[in-house]
């Protein structure tokens, strides 16, 4: 378990606190639960609802959908962000890949800290966005099916299905 100092120091580097003030990132620190899971534990699924955030503070875990790994996230990176913000069950499982220790923060704990200093949402902003981007680029880098296939629906208005 981290001290109060080790944690302040920790979330500090963290891309989505980093421009946050100190004050504010003592109590943030303060309020933010500790985890611990061991290795091959599934710490959400896809389809949960879920209301909080994690940061990883040790270890890797593993972001999929099913078998098909998305991504793989270590040590100052956050997950479970979309959720704070819809009330939508969660886009994709993620499970541990080694012993695992994380800090959780709350949709109300968030709330709080963003009408205190609304600097955190467009860290949390800019962090899906580079998400999206970097989504956008893994798709386009995937071969196009023959044009006799069937193509993808088409969704129009901003709508996308959940995924």
């Amino acid at each position: 378990m981290l001290t109060s100092v080790d944690r302040l120091l920790f979330i500090r580097q963290v891309p989505i606190f980093k421009e946050l003030r100190d004050d504010f990132l003592v109590r943030l620190a303060s309020v933010m639960s500790e985890l611990s899971f061991p290795v091959n534990h599934r710490i959400f699924t896809q389809g949960e609802e879920g209301r909080s955030l994690y940061v990883v503070v040790s270890g890797r875990v593993r972001v999929h959908i099913g078998d098909r790994e998305l991504v793989q996230l270590e040590k100052g990176t956050c997950f479970g962000e979309m959720s704070l913000f819809d009330a939508e069950p969660r886009s994709a499982s993620v499970t541990t890949l080694e012993p695992c220790d994380c800090l959780l923060l709350t949709q109300q704990q968030l709330y709080e800290a963003i009408d205190e200093t609304p600097g955190i949402a467009v860290n949390i902003i800019r962090l899906l966005s580079r998400r999206i981007r970097e989504l956008n680029q893994k798709l386009n880098s995937i071969p196009m099916p023959p044009p006799n296939s069937v193509s993808p629906p088409v969704y129009r208005s901003g709508y996308l299905p959940n995924r």
